[in-house]
C-alpha cells in the first residue's frame, strides 16, 4: 500500500505533467507550428487547397516585392552617386554665388 505522501506525489507529478502538455500545445498553436497526433501525423493546419492557393500567392507577392527592393536600391545607388558628384557641388556653389552677386546688385541700386 502507498502512504499518503507518495499518492500526494504522483498526482502531483501527474497534473505538472498534464500542465506541461498543455502548455507546450498552447505554444505551438499560438505560433503556427503543425500539431501532432500520438502516431507523427499531421492534426492542424490542415492543408487544404486554398492554404495552397494562399501560399502561392504570397509566393507570387513576395517576389514582386523583392524585384521592386532591388530596382529601388539600383535607383537610390545612382541618386547617392549624383549626389556625391563633383559637379553636383559645383553647380551648387555658382547657384549660391549667383545669389550673393544678386545680393550686391541689389545693395548698389
Amino acid at each position: 500500500m502507498l502512504d499518503a505522501i507518495t499518492t500526494e506525489a504522483l498526482v502531483a507529478i501527474a497534473l505538472a505533467g498534464t500542465a506541461g502538455w498543455v502548455f507546450t500545445t498552447w505554444l505551438r498553436v499560438k505560433n503556427g507550428y503543425p500539431l501532432e497526433g500520438s502516431w507523427g501525423q499531421t492534426l492542424k493546419p490542415v492543408t487544404d487547397n486554398e492554404a495552397k492557393r494562399r501560399v502561392t500567392l504570397l509566393t507570387q507577392e513576395n517576389a514582386e516585392l523583392r524585384a521592386e527592393i532591388g530596382s529601388m536600391k539600383d535607383r537610390l545607388a545612382n541618386v547617392e552617386r549624383i549626389v556625391t558628384d563633383r559637379g553636383y557641388h559645383l553647380s551648387g556653389e555658382i547657384e549660391s554665388l549667383r545669389a550673393l552677386e544678386d545680393r550686391k546688385d541689389e545693395g548698389n541700386a
